[in-house]
């Protein structure tokens, strides 16, 4: 079992990596449902207790997926799940530019946060949702009002935990002023270490916790970059692209060395040096295969000393990706 950590100043204990099922949805390569669940379980049974989703992930079929992963072990589920991006092209909604070539519409309207939950709730099956992300901020609507109404998810009983995903640090503060925030996603990882500027700082001002989304690069950091299928979700990603990917790939080839020298996979490697970064991050990295769960888990254990964690600053510090960022740098 992997040790556990707080989500932030006095928050809940969740294993000190979770677990993404985004992946299970086919973005980067086909998953049978099967297989799907029976590799969420693993990953609670190795302590992996924090489960993350979402409703946008395969338009609700993800958290539906989760629920039959946690059927029968609720008690050891840490459910977080998000909502704001609004497929129904009768919502009303904002359109937001992700960077990656295509946008996205946004809700985070009182009454679209409402019955969201309740769809969420219906889907997992479930009486409460431990941690509930706004997934993405609208530049339409104060993030105070969509905050103020998902926090009466919380005195409902509804809502364990407020988050928020993808937000700036002036909006995170906006937001804590109205409800307490538990924990914050953002992409982090050895290939975008822009939350080290303003974000990380202000969440360990406020006793925020930080949830790194994408912790291995969407795979890159893990060996994957190469030879991606034509519907790959990642070819939308402007770092696996052109002289973007062959610069990534020479930039990030002597962390390769380094894990070998360590006795680590590169995943290792890679989600090791994010649990470096204080007590209060818990990365969480998706895959599709049991036995990459079981490689997973073995980084919590992994230690890095100063020497090596001054190596791998020195091969990848930040900015040295090549390649856009999806919702831009932070």
């Amino acid at each position: 079992m992997i040790p556990t950590r707080t989500l932030g100043t006095g928050g809940p204990a969740v294993g000190a990596l979770g677990y993404g099922a985004m992946v299970l949805e086919g973005y980067y390569g086909p998953a049978a449902e099967p297989d799907g669940i029976a590799t969420v379980r693993r990953a609670l049974d190795l302590g992996m207790t924090l489960l993350d989703t979402a409703d946008a992930y395969g338009n609700g079929h993800n958290e539906q997926l989760v629920a039959a992963a946690i059927a029968g072990r609720r008690a050891r589920a840490f459910v977080a799940t998000k909502f704001g991006i609004a497929f129904d092209p009768a919502e009303a909604a904002t359109e937001v530019p992700t960077g990656w070539g295509f946008p996205l519409r946004i809700s985070g309207r009182p009454d679209y946060a409402r019955r969201a939950l309740a769809a969420s709730l219906r889907r997992l099956g479930v009486d409460a949702i431990d941690l509930w992300y706004l997934h993405y901020p609208d530049p339409a609507v104060p993030i105070e009002d969509t905050v103020a109404a998902m926090a009466a998810g919380v005195r409902s009983g509804r809502v364990h935990h407020l988050g928020l995903s993808n937000v700036t640090a002036d909006q995170v503060r906006r937001a804590h002023a109205v409800h307490p925030i538990a924990a914050v996603q953002f992409e982090y990882s050895l290939w975008r270490r822009e939350a080290e500027r303003e974000l990380l700082p202000t969440l360990r001002e406020l006793g925020i916790g930080l949830v790194p989304w994408a912790p291995l690069g969407s795979g890159f950091l893990a060996g994957a970059g190469e030879a991606l299928d034509a519907d790959d979700f990642r070819r939308h990603n402007p770092k696996f692209v052109g002289a973007n990917l062959t610069a990534n790939l020479a930039r990030f080839a002597p962390l390769s060395a380094l894990a070998r020298e360590l006795g680590a996979t590169p995943a290792q490697l890679a989600l090791a040096w994010l649990l470096h970064q204080g007590p209060d991050l818990v990365p969480i990295p998706g895959t599709r295969k049991r036995d990459r769960i079981d490689e997973n888990a073995a980084a919590a254990r992994l230690r890095l000393d100063d020497e090596h964690l001054a190596r791998i600053d020195a091969i990848a510090p930040l900015g040295a990706a090549c390649g856009a960022n999806l919702v831009g740098d932070r």
